[in-house]
């Protein structure tokens, strides 16, 4: 369940869906950046420019976790009349583990239009548990 504070930029960030972001162009300005740093996934991070970015990053972060990275929000908070930061939960299975880590995401939205996001993930403190053979189908129905 997510906690979030009524605010436009909540309900903006609310509107997204990851699964299909073509059926949201209209939430996002044609300067769109989205910044990933994650030194634990070197392939991954960088900045991707557009909707079509994102989409490569995702397809990417797919690839890397064997399609099993999934995105669990927490709470979404907004800052001033700009900013939204949002804790989410990513789970995934990576290197014969499942990786379960905290994350934070800050979305900067001007004049009702996404316009930059920091995807942060908490890199020291993750809750990573090696699959043993009877958890590994139960990890992947976790992730489908």
């Amino acid at each position: 369940m997510i906690n979030a504070i009524a605010h436009p930029n909540i309900s903006l960030v609310q509107q997204l869906n990851f699964d299909n972001l073509a059926a949201s162009p209209d939430l996002f300005s044609d300067k769109f950046v989205w910044h990933s740093f994650n030194p634990k996934l070197r392939d991954v991070q960088g900045n991707y420019v557009g909707i079509k970015g994102l989409r490569i990053f995702f397809r990417r972060l797919q690839r890397y976790t064997g399609s099993t990275f999934r995105i669990e929000p927490v709470s979404l908070v907004p800052i001033g009349d700009e900013l939204v930061i949002a804790h989410v939960v990513d789970h995934m299975l990576l290197y014969g583990a499942h990786i379960e880590l905290d994350a934070v995401i800050v979305w900067r939205i001007v004049n009702g239009l996404i316009v930059e996001v920091w995807d942060i993930p908490s890199l020291y403190v993750d809750r990573t548990e090696p699959l043993k053979p009877d958890s590994l189908e139960r990890a992947l129905d976790m992730a489908a």
